[in-house]
């Protein structure tokens, strides 16, 4: 794995998992749907029910993943977080050594 792309967080790749498996199964009732329509089917009513669930189900998982993005990079742009880059905005004042003190 390249040092420029980082892991997701798990709660973002939970996200992305269940967005791409409710994206699967609203596929395969559109399939179902599909053929349905070409066979004369009762299935029809139902394969498309379910096909406009799974679109609203997959519009709310990629709505998921998008919060859940924008609070991981929250939780690790705090300071005292886990990222060892995390915080780095938020400058210590250190005193500069190059200065010799003040004489009286």
């Amino acid at each position: 794995m390249s040092a420029a792309r980082r892991r997701l967080p798990d709660e973002v790749r939970s996200a992305a998992v269940r967005a791409w498996m409710s994206l699967s199964c609203t596929l395969v009732t559109l399939m179902v749907a599909t053929l349905a329509s070409y066979a004369g089917s009762w299935l029809l009513a139902p394969a498309l029910l379910a096909t406009g669930v799974g679109v609203f189900a997959t519009a709310w998982c990629l709505l998921e993943i998008f919060i859940s993005r924008q609070i991981a990079a929250q939780r690790m742009s705090r300071p005292n977080s886990a990222s060892p880059m995390s915080g780095s905005r938020y400058a210590k004042r250190r005193p500069d050594r190059s200065r010799a003190p003040l004489q009286y």
